[in-house]
């Protein structure tokens, strides 16, 4: 093996940046020389595993990117704890068919129901599937918009959001607006409507939601806009964490 070779190779692949063959090239070289193995065999396997590990680093990035406070997966769901609404939607849910539509999903309903969990499931399965996005509460939200308006930026900032696939707004109803924060969610909002998905989790039902906005026009055109061709979950039933708890202590005991 010409050592001075492999590494004027592997200083052409860090030159290129090709993740995934620098580190154990003169090991996959030594392989190929004991397996007899042919050029062409070589070369497919090297950039086979760079394209695996790209493909990877580029899957944790957009999880990472996403912002998820925690990471929650469908896998781990027991159907049966979840209300009726969602254990008829999930299976067609899971397809991640309703991004490619261009359609919303409104989980509403009360606390512990697995709105949330619902919610990163689907946006951790469609990272992992190439999708782009991005998850925020809805506080959070008004509050960078609010900032973005101030300095300036706010057009930039939603051209931004325009690009994610799926964006997850959470806990729309713990916190009332002002007549600002309303209006730029709405605006938000409408930008994305029947162009991209996003997903909402409210614990309020929408006949409530001007509890919110405090402002009744403002409202019926935000629901208009949201649940058109959408999917809207009810989600009122049973704590699913509460019945996942007393699993934990019957199996602890």
């Amino acid at each position: 093996m010409d050592k001075k070779l492999v590494q004027e190779t592997k200083d052409y692949i860090k030159a290129l940046r090709l993740a995934g063959i620098r580190g154990d090239l003169i090991e996959r070289v030594g392989e190929a020389y004991k397996d007899d193995q042919s050029y062409e065999e070589f070369l497919r396997d090297v950039f086979r595993k760079a394209y695996d590990v790209r493909k990877e680093n580029s899957r944790k990035r957009r999880i990472k990117n996403a912002k998820f406070p925690y990471k929650k997966y469908l896998s781990d769901i027991i159907a049966e704890y979840l209300p009726d609404s969602a254990q008829e939607k999930l299976k067609e849910l899971k397809t991640l068919k309703f991004i490619n539509d261009n359609r919303n999903i409104i989980f509403s309903g009360n606390p512990g129901t697995g709105k949330t969990h619902l919610s990163i499931g689907l946006g951790i399965k469609a990272c992992n599937e190439g999708y782009k996005v991005f998850f925020a509460t809805v506080p959070q939200l008004i509050n960078t918009l609010k900032e973005t308006r101030s300095e300036k930026r706010l057009r930039s900032f939603e051209k931004k959001f325009e690009k994610y696939d799926l964006i997850i707004l959470d806990e729309l109803g713990y916190i009332s607006f002002d007549k600002e924060g309303s209006e730029l969610l709405f605006s938000f909002l409408s930008l994305r409507a029947e162009r991209k998905s996003t997903i909402i989790t409210s614990n309020l039902s929408f006949d409530r939601w001007n509890e919110i906005f405090n402002d009744p026009a403002l409202t019926a055109a935000m629901v208009d806009r949201l649940t058109h061709k959408s999917y809207v979950l009810n989600m009122n039933g049973n704590s699913f964490r509460m019945k996942e708890t007393k699993d934990w202590l019957e199996k602890s005991s």
